[in-house]
């Protein structure tokens, strides 16, 4: 892992140790970590993934509204903790990396650190009723 804030570290090791599935990225959108519960919604282990672009994560799960219709990036409750520094919550679908139509409910909010630093967000996330 690339040198992170204290704050990122710790957050990093919180969520390790939960039960609920949590998605960690930097305050550039970053992936840089989920949690084992993570890897049993989004379908693949952290360590065979590794840290991603917005870009790139945000494309590979395939988010989907209610009727089918692609997500943007920008409209996730995770883009919207980080771009306006509050909690944001939405439900959809998403494709897991194992190919499985998953949806999911999530609440995300930002990280804020030290002398009011933006380190990043967190999202945490459950599977949804359909």
């Amino acid at each position: 892992m690339a040198e992170k804030a204290i704050e990122v570290i710790l957050t990093r090791q919180l969520a390790s140790y939960l039960a609920v599935p949590i998605f960690i990225v930097d305050e550039a959108g970053v992936l840089v970590y989920y949690n084992e519960p993570a890897e049993k919604v989004l379908g693949l282990r952290f360590e065979d993934t590794g840290e991603m672009s917005q870009e790139r994560w945000s494309n590979l799960f395939e988010q989907k509204d209610d009727h089918g219709n692609p997500i943007p990036a920008s409209a996730l409750p995770l883009a919207q903790a980080l771009r306006h520094g509050r909690p944001a919550h939405g439900a959809f679908w998403i494709r897991g990396l194992d190919g499985q139509p998953r949806r999911i409910a999530v609440t995300a909010f930002p990280l804020i650190g030290q002398a009011r630093r933006n380190l990043g967000a967190i999202a945490l996330f459950w599977e949804a009723p359909a």
